[in-house]
């Protein structure tokens, strides 16, 4: 291999290295949630330093192969589809560290019957497998796989839009369960940019992969009807 594609393959292998780190984040912030683990949560408020960490060499490698060699073509949307998705990734895990902080802050275990009649814990597996998929388009170059996030993140903004009225029934049923309920909101609100921030990535690897630019494209054809035809 030429220089430029041992640099390209060693900086893919840094990003799936960021990105089970970040998986990692959402899992144990997820198990922490669930059984109410304050070390487990502290834990991933911690390793946030490594996601930052990842995320600058991410950023230092990418300008250096953009000055040594100056890639074009493929290379060129790998680098730049590489550089969004890092700052992707990181936004995940800031994510991730909110939802531990969350958990870390609350004085009281989050009610398992509140979690289940607000569907947070499908919300959290279904953002954590689409967050799991698009590595998977990525390693594989699989813009099938990619293209099927769009559909599945239809499921968090469903349960993301529902959650206000569910939550106004629970804290209206017991007043006492107000600070839990509105922490089970803003994980909502939280997971629901997973999905946002797990598109944007799935846009990233259909443009480096086919040189098909997606972004605006949904919000386009809504505003022109005949766009597309």
């Amino acid at each position: 291999m030429t220089p430029l594609e041992n640099e390209l393959t060693e900086l893919k292998k840094e990003l799936i290295s960021m990105w089970i780190l970040v998986q990692s984040q959402l899992n144990k912030a997820k198990e922490a949630m669930v059984q109410f683990d304050k070390d487990l949560a502290r834990e991933v408020l911690i390793k946030e330093k490594r996601v930052n960490s990842f995320e600058l060499k991410i950023d230092r490698d990418c300008e250096n192969i953009f000055a040594l060699h100056c890639p074009v073509a493929v290379d060129l949307r790998f680098l730049l589809a590489a550089l969004k998705i890092n700052t992707n990734l990181e936004r995940i895990g800031d994510i991730a560290a909110g939802i531990a902080l969350y958990v870390v802050e609350s004085t009281a275990n989050f009610d398992a019957d509140t979690l289940e009649k607000t569907s947070l814990v499908r919300m959290y597996d279904e953002a954590i497998n689409i967050l799991i998929d698009t590595r998977t388009a990525f390693e594989k170059e699989d813009t099938v796989l990619a293209r099927s996030i769009f559909k599945r993140d239809d499921v968090l903004d469903a349960i993301n839009d529902n959650a206000p009225s569910v939550v106004s029934d629970i804290i209206k049923a017991d007043i006492n369960t107000l600070p839990e309920a509105l922490y089970i909101l803003s994980i909502i609100r939280k997971l629901e940019r997973v999905g946002d921030q797990a598109k944007n990535i799935a846009e990233e690897i259909i443009f480096y992969v086919e040189a098909k630019i997606l972004k605006h494209y949904e919000s386009g054809k809504k505003d022109n009807p005949e766009a597309g035809e």
